[in-house]
């Protein structure tokens, strides 16, 4: 077993002994550390809170240092995340400064996170998005502009969530 691996389970193990309220998480496969599944409540008193959305996780093999990649396989509409699923969080973005100049070092992917912490931090997302990321203007505009039709959008997808 690698570093990598190493940590992957590590991580694993600590998430199994206490669980984070709201959230599971586990490898898809336990021969396979790199890819795992994880299960995210939608927040009370969010327009999410009635869904539970599945994301996957794909680590690289150098995890920890380098982030690993998350995307929501349930339907998402919010600003941090890509119609495709794939979510932009600072957390996740590599390590060190950013080319354009929008997110300082200290915000971005460290050797440090772990699994709850990039989890607690798309928790956190959820609750309160960051407008201003790229992922989807769409939602972004609704939320500063008309929240109820962006709650309507984002109930819906909670529903769906729970098919």
């Amino acid at each position: 077993m690698n570093l990598s691996q190493k940590r992957l389970m590590h991580e694993y193990k600590e998430l199994s002994k206490n669980p984070v309220p709201g959230i599971a998480a586990a490898p898809i496969n336990e021969k396979n550390l790199y890819e795992w599944e994880a299960y995210i409540r939608g927040p009370t008193e969010t327009p999410f809170q009635t869904g539970v959305f599945r994301a996957v996780l794909s680590f690289p093999k150098d995890y920890p240092m380098s982030p690993p990649k998350m995307k929501f396989t349930s339907k998402l509409f919010h600003p941090n995340v890509f119609p495709d699923g794939n979510v932009c969080i600072s957390i996740l973005h590599p390590p060190g400064d950013d080319p354009m100049g929008y997110e300082s070092a200290s915000e971005r992917w460290s050797p440090v996170q772990s699994v709850e912490k990039i989890l607690l931090s798309v928790l956190s997302m959820l609750s309160e998005p960051n407008c201003d990321s790229p992922a989807n203007v769409d939602a972004a505009k609704l939320w500063r502009n008309d929240r109820p039709a962006f709650n309507k959008k984002a109930e819906e997808c909670s529903r769906l969530s729970r098919q």
